[in-house]
């Protein structure tokens, strides 16, 4: 179908712009928002819990089994795992992305079923957990007593029986995590009236599990003429303190029986007492919400919130539910003001496409195309499965710039046709259009070539190249769509020929506006024009100038620092406080409200919540505690010192006087599901199987030489060997002597100071464990060991501590696993000025020099992602360079000729790495991807000089005169093009508030090049087309172009 067509029916051609806002505006009712697309790779995570067990035994009797099962599962990349000295091992492995989370999951669960049968039996018991989650979590929130009324272990169980089963039947939602123990019958039992009657923790057990069970009793009369069957119906499981009270142990002389309660107080207490917490220093619970792989974070949170409003309705008085921490808020307010971003960049575009068209006319037309272009690409978002984020929001914002490009090429084109001449429109648009419209698709072909191959990069890298990628390839080709079929229909409908004020009649606004700009322009062509007769004289000199572009630009790229994504202020801070090894836990609430009393005061708090006997960093113990502070809304956040980094230092200066704990202030990472914080995560791992405490002394010898170093920050580990133990020893001997058996030594001792879970109760339609411990007054130092007693053979009973041997030692409260070798976490983040690749290479260096042999690192988290990726912006720019020259050769038939195109764009690249420096960014995926767009605009700005010099060579002009007229001709389209592009990019540059980081880090980059690219390649692409046409023209005569003839 000929161009001509949509000038003749000006209608087909409207209908084709309106059916692409239709389905565009259809798409994006139905697109889903997020953050980010699906970025993070999918994770599994197995957890399991062994019941008073130490760090030590939990890794080796739980962990290393499931490690050795799970190891080399399908589609895994690598694995981590922890132990804890409160029984509870946790395994996270990590998949290659693009891997199906279900199937994932399912192969985990295959591989863990083959050891199963190596597991302790109070593991088996209580079972081992799979899930499918990320790492990092999408939402917190906090149910606390603002009147104290209630106490924080009605608030979990509160928590647990009415809203975490709710939440987590949620689409979605991979965990909800309830800082608090749900409820359990507590049977403490008491040593001195044990040994009274000959007991021992197993006789108790033994008593639950002949009477508190379920039995099925059957049916009388079943099978049977009567008129009436019956069933029978056994109580089953106890379900109150009396009923345990009354169990029966054993009968006594004289006919009486021994019942619990006279050995034991029975309460209804807590699994466990390992967590205290609080919000704004009221009784409080934590929740925290993760997300499965491949979910919508933003669809979950809205549907999170939809709950929780209904459950807040019936909430008893006394009791409130406040939000924490909601990836949705900063997507919300980040989307918020890339839409008013957005808007901005249109009206700048808008005004620039004015002063130089100087017609209301001429402007409405690349309006329109500017406006079907963005709507329409909506549509195909849907259509490939994409979602409304950062990304393709970002892409649209870069792509304002050049959707307009095409349409006001058209409209410049015509307006020149009638310069010379032309009254008639329809006419100029028919002429006009013959001569461009081979440029058009061929410029538009060139910038869509720089973003097609890129998508095909693998990783989290090329998840990024892909959704900005193809965004702008979209929208660049609606705009095609639209230079071809809707502009040219209106050019001829609309636009008409200045007034020059000849025929005597007054001259409008426009006109007036119209005839000074020409005339200032010509001006400035003339001057121009003057600029490329020196080039062209001295082409040594555009040779001096490439070299110093190249040379310039690989200097910059190497010395840039690096980055993956530029940190940005999300509202929520996390506060990780570590106090001395072997702390209780009310020693560390001391702490806790020690550090509470520091933040209060802090004006920019809006929620301060804390949880005492577990951090993000060190995870759970005693010693360990944290704080989430949800910060004010960003607009009461405009001055400088509200910034989350300004709260962070004045966080750490408040708390520097503490010096009985390690406090650390931290952001959650940006990208969701690479660890809980950002900086950087390196585990140093032991490969040759030595002890823990040679594995400590070298990661302290690596942390020591790491903080030296001037691009870290801080770096550290919460991991210590110092925390007091016993290393307990049974005297087999002795034992076989009085006739005891060493495990049944064991078996009291675990009895007394671990705790068994004996048995289940029922009880507000849950099933909780009945655990049998000994008070807290009973298990306090070593001395109670004196109070415990065992039972041998003939029924004596005698103490249990003549046969244990108890040396004090230190160890570790957790221990880390790294794709099945010890490891030590290290966590840290880079210096002011310095960016987190930097940090990295400054890890990499110093872990050569330090770590001996049989010893070594890797990264977790984002710093694994970010360090693979490796060299990926060099090889991004050779791929998009040589698609960018591959296409020019097969459209011009040379291999000379595309080298003018290319040799232009080295400018472009070093003047956006310039700008970066001089403004003090990183080299992250927003200013690469920024730089993919450049490469194709400069390509395709050069390629209108080249093609019209290589159409006018063709008319029989000498290679000179044909390079001359096409930058006369070409400088007014040229200077448009690019300056709708710099203005369009001027609300990202200097962008403030939420998300103002990726903004700037696109908008400097992008300006930068545009301005010194643009600047270049007026004056070095000519001087670069003649010599490489001259040289085609020597080596291959039989490529000279043909010479045509004028038209008439």
């Amino acid at each position: 179908m000929k161009i001509r067509t949509f000038i003749d029916r000006p209608i087909f051609a409207g209908v084709i712009s309106v059916l692409i806002l239709i389905l565009g505006i259809i798409g994006l009712t139905q697109l889903p928002i997020e953050q980010f697309p699906e970025i993070a790779p999918p994770t599994v995570s197995v957890s399991a819990s062994y019941t008073g067990a130490n760090a030590e035994t939990v890794q080796k009797s739980v962990v290393v089994p499931l490690e050795e099962a799970l190891n080399g599962v399908e589609n895994m990349t690598y694995m981590t795992s922890t132990s804890s000295n409160n029984g509870s091992a946790r395994i996270t492995v990590y998949f290659r992305q693009g891997t199906d989370p279900d199937m994932a999951t399912v192969n985990v669960q295959n591989r863990l079923a083959s050891a199963q049968g190596l597991l302790p039996a109070e593991v088996t018991r209580s079972g081992v957990n799979v899930r499918k989650r990320q790492t990092s979590n999408i939402k917190q929130l906090a149910v606390y007593s603002p009147d104290d009324s209630f106490d924080q272990a009605f608030l979990a169980n509160y928590m647990k029986i009415n809203i975490e089963p709710r939440l987590s039947r949620i689409a979605g939602v991979g965990e909800v995590n309830v800082f608090g123990y749900e409820y359990a019958m507590r049977i403490w039992l008491d040593p001195s009236k044990m040994k009274k009657y000959g007991l021992v923790p197993s006789d108790i057990t033994g008593v639950l599990d002949e009477q508190n069970i379920e039995a099925a009793t059957g049916t009388l009369g079943a099978e049977a003429e009567n008129t009436f069957q019956y069933v029978l119906k056994y109580r089953g499981r106890y379900e109150n303190e009396v009923d345990y009270e009354n169990m029966v142990i054993k009968s006594l002389p004289g006919g009486e029986v021994l019942r619990l309660k006279d050995v034991a107080t029975i309460e209804l207490g807590t699994r466990s007492y390992d967590y205290i917490g609080e919000v704004n220093g009221h009784p409080g619970c934590i929740i925290m919400i993760s997300q499965t792989s491949g979910s919508n974070a933003n669809e979950i949170i809205e549907e999170i919130d939809r709950s929780l409003a209904e459950i807040s309705k019936t909430l008893p008085k006394g009791i409130k539910i406040v939000d924490l921490m909601s990836t949705k808020d900063f997507l919300d307010a980040s989307i918020k003001s890339v839409v008013k971003t957005l808007i901005e960049a249109i009206l700048l575009v808008v005004l620039v496409v004015y002063i130089f068209l100087q017609s209301f006319r001429s402007t409405f037309i690349p309006t329109v195309s500017i406006i079907v272009s963005l709507v329409g690409t909506f549509a195909f978002l849907y259509l490939v499965g994409f979602s409304l984020n950062m990304l393709t929001l970002f892409a649209l914002v870069l792509v304002i710039g050049t959707v307009v490009d095409d349409a006001i090429v058209v409209v410049e084109a015509v307006q020149a046709k009638f310069d010379e001449g032309y009254k008639s429109a329809y006419l100029a648009t028919i002429d006009a259009m013959d001569g461009i419209t081979s440029a058009l698709v061929t410029t538009t072909f060139v910038f869509m070539a720089v973003f097609i191959p890129v998508s095909f990069i693998g990783g989290t890298t090329g998840t990024f190249y892909t959704q900005f990628g193809l965004t702008m390839a979209a929208a660049v080709a609606i705009s095609l769509l639209n230079a071809l079929t809707l502009s040219p229909a209106l050019c001829a409908l609309i636009m008409t020929p200045h007034q020059t004020g000849a025929d005597g009649k007054k001259l409008s606004f426009s006109s007036r506006f119209h005839m000074a700009f020409d005339t200032a322009f010509h001006r400035l062509v003339m001057k121009y024009k003057g600029g490329v007769f020196f080039m062209i004289k001295r082409k040594w000199l555009a040779g001096v100038l490439l070299v110093i572009a190249c040379v310039g630009f690989f200097v910059l790229l190497k010395t840039t620092k690096t980055g993956l994504v530029p940190n940005e202020d999300m509202g929520t801070v996390f506060v990780d406080v570590r106090t001395s090894p072997g702390n209780s836990i009310y020693e560390t609430r001391k702490v806790i409200e020690q550090v509470d009393s520091c933040l209060r005061t802090i004006p920019q708090i809006e929620v301060l919540s804390s949880i005492t006997g577990n951090s993000m960093l060190s995870g759970q113990g005693a010693c360990n505690g944290m704080f989430t502070i949800r910060l004010k809304d960003w607009s009461e956040r405009p001055k400088k010192e509200d910034a989350v980094d300004a709260i962070i230092e004045e966080i750490q200066r408040r708390t520097a006087f503490i010096s009985s704990a390690d406090i650390m202030a931290f952001t959650r990472p940006m990208i969701p599901g690479y660890g809980v914080s950002s900086g950087f995560e390196v585990y140093v791992q032991d490969q040759k199987g030595g002890t823990i405490e040679d594995l400590l002394k070298y990661t302290r010898n690596f942390l020591t030489e790491l903080n030296k170093r001037p691009e870290i920050g801080r770096a550290t580990t919460s991991f210590d060997t110092k925390f007091p133990q016993y290393l307990v020893e049974v005297d087999a001997a002795l034992c076989k002597r009085n006739g005891v058996s060493p495990t049944d030594v064991l078996s009291t001792l675990s009895g007394y100071i671990g705790g068994n879970y004996a048995s289940n109760m029922n009880r507000f339609s849950k099933l909780y464990r009945v655990m049998v411990q000994a008070p807290p007054q009973y298990r306090l130092d070593t001395e109670a060991l004196n109070n415990i007693f065992v039972r041998n053979d003939a029924g004596e009973m005698s103490p249990i501590a003549q046969y244990l041997k108890l040396t004090r030692i230190y160890g570790s409260e957790v221990l880390t696993r790294f794709n099945l070798f010890s490891a030590i976490q290290v966590n840290g983040a880079p210096a002011t000025g310095y960016s987190s690749g930097q940090a990295i290479q400054a890890v990499k260096e110093v872990a050569a020099q330090t770590l001996p042999t049989g010893y070594g690192f890797e990264f977790g988290g984002m710093s694994r992602e970010e360090s693979s990726t490796g060299n990926t912006t060099t090889l991004v720019f050779v791929i998009c360079v040589v698609f960018i020259y591959l296409i020019l050769c097969a459209l011009y038939e040379s291999l000379f000729i595309p080298l003018a195109v290319i040799l232009s764009v080295p400018f472009g690249l070093a003047g956006s790495f310039l700008f970066a420096k001089m403004f003090g960014l990183e080299n992250n995926i927003y200013l690469q991807t920024g730089l993919i767009m450049l490469i194709g605009l400069l390509s395709k700005t050069a390629i209108l000089l080249t093609e019209y010099a290589s159409e006018r060579r063709r008319h029989g002009m000498t290679i000179s005169q044909a390079v001359i007229s096409a930058a006369q001709v070409r400088l007014r389209p040229i200077l448009m093009t690019s300056l709708t592009m710099i203005f369009g990019m001027l609300p990202m540059m200097f962008a403030s508030g939420v998300g103002a980081n990726g903004n700037i880090s696109i908008g400097v980059g992008t300006v930068g090049g545009m301005l010194i690219g643009t600047i270049a390649l007026l004056f070095i692409v000519p001087v670069l087309f003649i010599v490489f046409q001259t040289l085609q023209e020597k080596l291959m005569p039989e490529r000279k172009l043909p010479k045509i003839e004028e038209k008439k």
